[in-house]
């Protein structure tokens, strides 16, 4: 994995394209900015991980282009849609909200997994889905962020999730009380060095030796791209997945202890 050029960076710099997929996509993005700016027209991508995200924008970049932002229905959603929109040219709305609710059927209530997979089931690329919010006040409610061009499709034929009937109905925005989500905690420990094993471990309150374990199996990635070796280093802003486990973002890494550990701190998912 590539890293910043300077070792004393806290910040991990620029990751090319590591693969045929990757460079599809800033290609891609690439023709979009062209194609905006030559016939001054709005132009959209699907929605984008915050890898893709990333990859578009260093395409935006190199295109030249400047009239581009991504959005993703709410601020601070994971999900987002490239948008590029040339001044003076005419908008479009790119994402289009969708309130979900089961019933009583004796079934266990479905989770964000059983929607996504239902949703997905109905042969709906993931890039046409961006996030899934469910109601803090109901259960049994989900709101989805979704391409504006698929919510049609989506209410007209989204009847189920598993064994549990679902309504579908378009809305015209998301409710504040899905936008203020719980306070995430921020937890802090000391490593012995900004190796992902030491980092890992720390965050997983588990031995290195474990840790190392989890990467050598191909389960830890690092900003959507599969950690190769437990000696990497590790950066501010990371973020670390682990299959079957769950998600951590290194929010900072601070000085040093009197025994030279270096203190980290980071959210867990």
């Amino acid at each position: 994995m590539a890293s910043s050029s300077d070792p004393a960076a806290k910040t991990r710099g620029y990751i090319p394209p590591q693969n045929d997929e990757e460079r599809r996509l800033m290609k891609r993005a690439e023709e979009l900015c062209r194609v905006a700016e030559s016939r001054r027209i709005p132009r959209y991508t699907g929605f984008l991980s915050d890898r893709e995200q990333m990859l578009a924008e260093a395409a935006c970049h190199k295109a030249g282009c400047e009239s581009f932002r991504f959005w993703g229905g709410f601020e601070g959603a994971e999900r987002q849609v490239l948008c590029i929109e040339p001044p003076d040219a005419w908008q479009e709305e790119a994402t289009a909200y969708l309130r979900m609710q089961t019933y009583d059927s004796g079934a266990k209530l479905p989770t964000h997994r059983d929607y996504l997979g239902s949703l997905l089931g109905l042969g709906l690329d993931r890039a046409c889905i961006g996030d899934l919010l469910q109601d803090p006040d109901d259960a049994a409610v989900f709101y989805a962020v979704v391409l504006t061009d698929k919510a049609e499709f989506i209410t007209v034929n989204f009847t189920s999730v598993g064994h549990s009937p679902v309504h579908v109905k378009t809305c015209t925005e998301l409710p504040p009380r899905l936008l203020t989500g719980p306070e995430r905690e921020l937890h802090e420990a000391t490593v012995s060095a900004l190796r992902a094993d030491a980092v890992l471990a720390a965050m997983m309150h588990t031995s290195r030796t474990k840790a190392a374990e989890y990467i050598a199996a191909g389960r830890v990635e690092v900003n959507h791209l599969p950690l190769r070796a437990a000696h990497e280093a590790m950066y501010e802003a990371d973020i670390i997945t682990v299959r079957g486990v769950g998600r951590f973002r290194l929010a900072e890494i601070g000085g040093k202890s009197k025994k030279n550990r270096q203190f980290i701190s980071f959210y867990q998912y």
